[in-house]
This record gives C-alpha cells, structure tokens and sequence, in this order.
C-alpha cells in the first residue's frame, strides 16, 4: 500500500458535537414525525432515535439512519396511518441524513481485532491435504460447527476447543500420518554424511514452517528436538521417532491456530507478513499458505500493491479457489442447509431426490466462481442469462439440449425468467415448505441475503397459515396470506416481504416453473410500500438492480466478514463505504471486490485487546 494511500486509510476524522442545522431544521422533524414511534416512550423495533442529541452521537452509531434513510427512500417511514411530511420535508431529511452517513463514513480508523482463531473443518482438512498431500477429510467428524458474526463458520468467536474436540484432532493426527506417503513426512533421511539427528532436525525445521506458516524459532526446534530424543532414547527407530515430533507439531496451538501476536504499541499496527500470507490463504483457499506465498512473505513483498494484486489473480485461478467458491457462495446464501432445512413432501415433488439436491447446491457455486474466474460484475450473479447444470438438473428446469448424464457446465437460458441467483433451484427450495411455497421465506431471503435489509423476528403468537397452498373457502393462498397482513402487527414488515417473494410464484417448491395454482393462474404482481410495482422474476430482478447500491453494500459485508473471520462493527463501516464506491467507480468487477479487502485497512492491519478495552470506555 502507498504511503499516500496508507495515510488515507488511518488518517482520524473530524466530527462536529454540535451541528446548527440538526438542531434547528432536522430535530424537529424528527419529534414531529418520527418520535412517536421511535422516541423515549416507544421504541419500536429497538429504535429510539430521540436518544441521538448531537451530530457527534448520530455518527458514532449510523445504523439506525441507515435503515431510517432506505424506508424514507421507499416511503415506508412515516406509517401510512401516522402525519406525513411533506415532499420537501422528506427531501431534507434524507439529504441531510445521507451528508452526515457520507461524511462520518470518509475514512476508517479502526482496524477491528480478530481473536485467536481456530482452523475450521474445511480448514483443517485443505491444510492437512497441502501438508502431506491426502485426500482424507478427517475433520468431518470434529462436532458441528455454527455460524458466528457475519454467518460464516470460519468466525473466530465460535472455533473453540471443547474436551470431545481434543479426543477427535489426536485421532486426525494419527489417520492423516497414516494415509501420507513416506517421502511427504520424511523429507530428509539419515544417510552418507547427513546423521539421524541432523535428518530429524532438517525434516522438523522444513515441516513445522509449512505448519506453522511461519519460519520457527530455535527454543521451538529444540522442543520438539527433546521429544525425538526422547523417543530414540526409549528404543523406537528413526522414523517411529519423527512421526512422534510430528505429531506434537500438528497438535500444537501453533498449527490449530491462527496465531496473530500483539506488538507493544496503541492504536493500528499493521499485521506481519507471515500473518498476511496466512489471511490471504485462509481467505482465497481456505488453507495454508503455498511456497510462493510464504518466500514472499520472508521477502515482506505481499504489501507491495503491485505484488499483491498478482497474486490475488494468481490465487483466484488456482484450482484450491474451489474452497473460497463453495464456502462463501453456500454459506452466505444459506443453500449449505439445503438438507437440514428442506423437506419437500415426496409424495407432491416424486423427482427431488439427493442427487438433485446436490445437484441444485452446486449451481451457485459454479456462477460465483466463473463470474470470479472471468471478472465479471458481480451484478450478474442476479441477471445472468446462462447458468450451469449437469443433465438431471437441467431436465428439472426443463432446459433442452442437454444429455442425461452430462456433467456440469455453462448453459444459456431460454429465456430472463431464472436467471441469476433467485432463480435457482437451491434458493427456491430452501424458501419453501414441504407441500407449498412461502412468499413470505422467499421475500425475506431477498431482503436479508440480497438487500442487506433484513426485517425484525415475527412477534410472538402469530397464527400460522395453512400447510399448503390449496384454495380453501374460495379464497386462494395469496388472498388467505393478505388477510394474514391485515393483522398491525405483521403489517409494516410483510409490506416488505410478501410483494418480492410474490414475484417468484411461478416457481414451485422444489424450483419447476409452473402457471398455475390450485386451477388459478399464478399472479405474481407485487407493489411495494413506496408504490413500485412489478411482475414476476423478470421484473423483480430489474426492481433489484434500481437498488444497486445494497446489493453492492451486502455483498462487500458479507465478503468483508468471511474474510476478516469475525462478525463486523460500526468501526468497519467506513471500509464498507469506500470499497462500494471504489466498485461503482470499476464497473463492479469481482476480482476487483477481492482486491479492494486485501488491500483494505481490518485486513492488513490489527489492534490490541486494550485498545479495545479502552474503545469502549
């Protein structure tokens, strides 16, 4: 990173306490319009926005303007039963609310703090794999692992080590040793002019820097060194010998961590280079850095901008990216719980079996890693016009030309109705009931995973709707789910939800167009708060695209929190914000958006545990 550039990226920013304006003109809008609800007295979906006295207190927590800036955007604030503002009103309130987002978001000071991290499953099981070359998944029998800050499993404050754990990694140790070829643990023997100890040595020095990632200090070497003497001493042969040092290197925290070790110093240092080398793998492959890698990092060249931005296409093109691919495009969209989550009713949908579940939770894999692959906008992960199936897929969704049992690969669609995304049989699926679609799954899924806007919890007690979606006392489904939000209580966020997941009816519960309902032809035309409208998946994903700037938004957190490995903080917002519009500024191009968090302050530099503390006081 260029010192001009690094300087832009620290540098602190001035914030006013005071600011005329919000206290003459914005203020009292807010008590006129918005207090009511979100006051001292009622704070309505945890809001209370009259807590906020001074400019300097909105910018230390934007969230809840953020959110209040897209509902006025959609008119969607004030209620339509409350007072409206007028037209100029409304106006002055959203520019003055977008200044203040704009100007507190100009420069991120605070690089954040991961914690100590555990490797994960898939972590554990790719570095064992690039270690000793086995193609063993020991780590799937490690118990389950949930998703923290951010909703990836790689978040730091979930890996922690419980007593079965222990039990389960002396068992992998032992299951990888046994599956390697001699000549991947082994790498120096005793022989003419090399004795057993300067052999044990070589191959415990050359191993434990693999492991370790990072070159490993002498008082370490002898450690191990005591251990592989020991076990000479009691009889066992040379490479009974190694195999113990091994082993104790492979259940050091050392390897089962990624260990980032605080400096003496306040405020953002930046990360060393060895720790770098280990973000960018665990970000890109989900494993340990290769050789290239770590003699870049001995050469401190992976800060060099040049240098860093070949070797992230070098990274995106290597086959090990299928991890980076799977991990993040399943878990953000939620398509991994495929099998836990939906249940389609075999007797209703007879053709969903494994093989086509399988089938659906690979499509979006293989769109996010060729729109990655080939550099495209990451926009057409929603407007693509091709996808990618194998032949029992492509037979679901009716796609000709395709053989039975053809392997995966890129297909062009017959028509805009599935493209992208939203269009997939694994979203589809995921968001409906065994017997029915919900509109209600489906919308929210858009607003949380699409939009970054997801809605509040349902309140308690609410009445269920029926369990599928047969017409009964001449109402259809649709007009029984609009007498559901006549209900107050679930009004204001069904508004939201329903009319998007409308929009995708013609699709069934496992994902197969279909025209009609219960004999009635589909209608799915939905209009939202502020009065736009549309019809159908075609309509809804350029409904979408008018949104541009949360999708964007969405995915640089959702990428930003798989990256960093924590959930992230109102402090990360000002990256956020300066990454987005890097990538409006560069057509939206992927590799560009993988780039822009290598290069960004939380992944390049770190704080200590008492600057966080003090943070906080």
């Amino acid at each position: 990173m260029g010192t001009a550039l690094l300087g832009a990226w620290i540098r602190p920013v001035a914030g006013a306490e005071t600011d005329p304006r919000f206290q003459a003109e914005i203020r009292p809008l807010l008590q006129t319009y918005c207090f009511d609800c979100h006051g001292e007295r009622r704070k309505k979906g945890g809001v209370n926005l009259e807590q906020f006295q001074t400019l300097g207190a909105v910018e230390k927590d934007l969230e809840p303007w953020e959110t209040a800036l897209r509902m006025l955007k959609d008119a969607e604030m004030p209620p339509e039963d409350k007072p409206q503002p007028t037209m100029e009103e409304r106006l002055a309130l959203m520019s003055w609310i977008q200044e203040t987002i704009d100007h507190a978001l100009e420069v991120p000071t605070d690089p954040g703090r991961v914690t100590l991290r555990r490797l994960n499953r898939t972590e554990y099981n790719l570095t064992m794999r690039d270690l000793f070359g086995v193609e063993i998944r020991p780590a799937d029998r490690f118990p389950a692992e949930g998703g923290g800050g951010g909703g990836f499993d790689n978040n730091a404050d979930t890996l922690f080590i419980p007593p079965i754990l222990m039990e389960r990694l002396l068992a992998a140790v032992q299951e990888v040793l046994e599956a390697a070829q001699p000549e991947r643990l082994y790498l120096v023997r005793p022989g003419e002019g090399v004795s057993e100890m300067d052999a044990a040595r070589a191959t415990l020095q050359a191993q434990a820097r693999r492991a370790f990632r990072r070159p490993v200090r002498d008082q370490e070497l002898e450690r191990f060194l005591g251990l592989y003497s020991a076990e000479r001493e009691a009889g066992h042969d040379w490479e009974a010998s190694v195999l113990q040092m091994l082993k104790a290197v492979l259940m050091s925290p050392h390897f089962l961590y990624r260990v980032e070790v605080d400096r003496e110093q306040e405020g953002a240092y930046r990360i060393g280079a060895f720790e770098m080398a280990s973000r960018l793998s665990y970000f890109l492959w989900s494993s340990m850095p290769d050789e290239e890698l770590l003699r870049l990092a001995e050469e401190d060249g992976l800060f060099d901008e040049e240098v860093l931005e070949q070797q992230v296409n070098r990274m995106l093109e290597d086959s090990k990216a299928a991890a980076f691919y799977e991990q993040f495009t399943s878990q953000w969209l939620g398509v991994d719980k495929l099998e836990t989550s939906a249940q389609p009713d075999p007797n209703r949908f007879k053709e969903y079996s494994v093989e086509l579940r399988e089938a659906m939770q690979r499509e979006p894999v293989e769109l996010f890693g060729h729109v990655m692959r080939e550099n495209l906008s990451v926009l057409e992960l929603l407007t693509a016009d091709y996808t990618f199936v194998n032949g029992l897929l492509a037979k679901h969704y009716g796609i000709e030309g395709v053989d039975e049992g053809a392997e995966f690969g890129k297909v062009a669609l017959p028509d805009r109705r599935r493209g992208g995304f939203l269009g997939m049989g694994a979203v589809l699926t995921l968001t409906s009931y065994p017997l029915r679609t919900s509109p209600v799954l489906r919308g929210r899924w858009i607003l949380e995973e699409v939009l970054g806007t997801p809605p509040p919890p349902p309140p308690p007690l609410v009445k269920s709707l029926p369990r599928d979606d047969r017409p009964r006392k001449g109402l259809s489904f649709r007009q029984r789910l609009e007498q559901h939000r006549e209900d107050p209580n679930c009004a204001a966020c069904h508004k939201r939800m329903d009319p998007l997941g409308f929009a995708l009816e013609n699709f069934d519960a496992v994902g197969q167009w279909r025209t009609e309902i219960g004999g009635q032809p589909v209608d799915a035309t939905g209009e939202m708060p502020g009065g736009e409208t549309f019809n159908g998946p075609v309509e809804l994903r350029e409904a979408l695209l008018g949104k541009r700037d949360l999708v964007l938004k969405n995915l640089v957190e959702r990428m930003l929190a798989y990256a960093l490995g924590r959930g992230l903080e109102y402090y990360d917002q000002p990256t956020v914000h300066q990454i987005v519009k890097r990538r409006e500024a560069n057509h939206d191009a992927a590799r560009g958006l993988v780039l822009d968090i290598a290069r960004s302050l939380p992944f390049q530099y770190r704080r200590n545990d008492r600057d966080l503390a003090r943070a906080g006081e």
